[in-house]
């Protein structure tokens, strides 16, 4: 009985020491602070690719509107050239190099010298198709309006800033009233187009040069004519058979975490390079250094594309 009574206590439990709960707290808090970076990793990398998702589907469905509007230049209206005859005619593509135009004033007239990143502008028009007052839908500017036969649509494309600053490639086309332009893509660098010329002799189908707009135009010069129809006959604008575009997009909001410093040749590596783009042609280099620090933070995407045309009309 005594025995029995003389047997130790099992030892009290115990709780955290201090230094063992302040290791503890570093530990959870060092993994919730690793927790907290990958998942801002995460956001950061998911925004990223929200950007560049967005960025594709914008450049994808500018350049495809392009490629539509200057393959409708190849079209023909018999009508009108057994009227005027196919040398009076005027060229179907014209162009502006670092150039912008206003949203209402007639066809590619009164340019404006404030182009964003250097921007050009490439004008297409064509002949409508059908009876009036809507056609037979087979001819259709770049903003989705049709144009009935005896008509001559334009689908002209150029770089401009919105109310709130920012520069979008906007489609400028005639109305059954007046002129007007729409947006087409937010967030445009630069919008930069060459011109494939076919110089031989007779002519084969294929590019010898790509120039500029403003080449083009001392092309014309030297001509020494300065008769309008004559010079409609000869223009080298009636000589093209296809040309280059180059678009450069940024996303709608800072998304890197490093600024870019990264060169965009929009025209390709080759042209950029050149001495006729850095000193004549400036706008198809565009450098992410030269920009401000929030728009260095912006995703970036450059799209570019050859469009040949196959017989383009007088």
């Amino acid at each position: 009985m005594m025995r029995a009574m003389m047997r130790p206590c099992p030892a009290r439990s115990r709780g955290m020491t201090l230094p063992e709960m302040l290791v503890a707290l570093a530990i959870g808090l060092a993994v919730l602070l690793g927790a907290g970076h990958l998942l801002v990793l995460a956001n950061s990398a998911y925004a990223a690719q929200m950007e560049l998702a967005a960025m594709d589907d914008g450049g994808r469905y500018a350049l495809e509107l392009v490629a539509r509007a200057l393959r409708q230049a190849a079209a023909t209206d018999p009508d009108s050239l057994l009227a005027a005859g196919a040398d009076a005619a005027p060229a179907r593509i014209a162009g502006l190099d670092a150039r912008s135009v206003g949203r209402t004033t007639p066809g590619i007239e009164e340019p404006s010298a404030d182009a964003v990143g250097g921007s050009d502008v490439l004008a297409v028009r064509f002949p409508g198709s059908g009876p009036v007052p809507d056609g037979d839908g087979s001819s259709v500017d770049c903003a989705g309006f049709t144009v009935a036969g005896g008509e001559e649509g334009w689908s002209i494309f150029h770089v401009a800033r919105n109310s709130q600053g920012e520069a979008e490639l906007r489609c400028k086309y005639r109305g059954n009233a007046n002129w007007s332009a729409d947006a087409i893509v937010a967030g445009v660098d630069g919008f930069q187009v060459l011109y494939g010329i076919d110089t031989d002799e007779p002519r084969d189908g294929a590019p010898n040069r790509y120039v500029n707009a403003d080449a083009v135009r001392a092309l014309d010069a030297a001509l020494g004519t300065a008769d309008e129809q004559e010079l409609r006959r000869r223009t080298w604008w009636k000589r093209l058979v296809s040309v280059r575009i180059g678009l450069l997009l940024h996303g709608a909001r800072a998304t890197r975490t490093r600024p870019g410093d990264a060169d965009y040749a929009l025209l390709g590596p080759a042209y950029g390079e050149s001495a006729e783009a850095g000193a004549a042609d400036a706008g198809s280099v565009l450098r992410e250094a030269a920009m401000t620090p929030d728009m260095r933070l912006r995703e970036r995407r450059l799209f570019t594309m050859t469009v040949a045309l196959p017989a383009v009309a007088p």
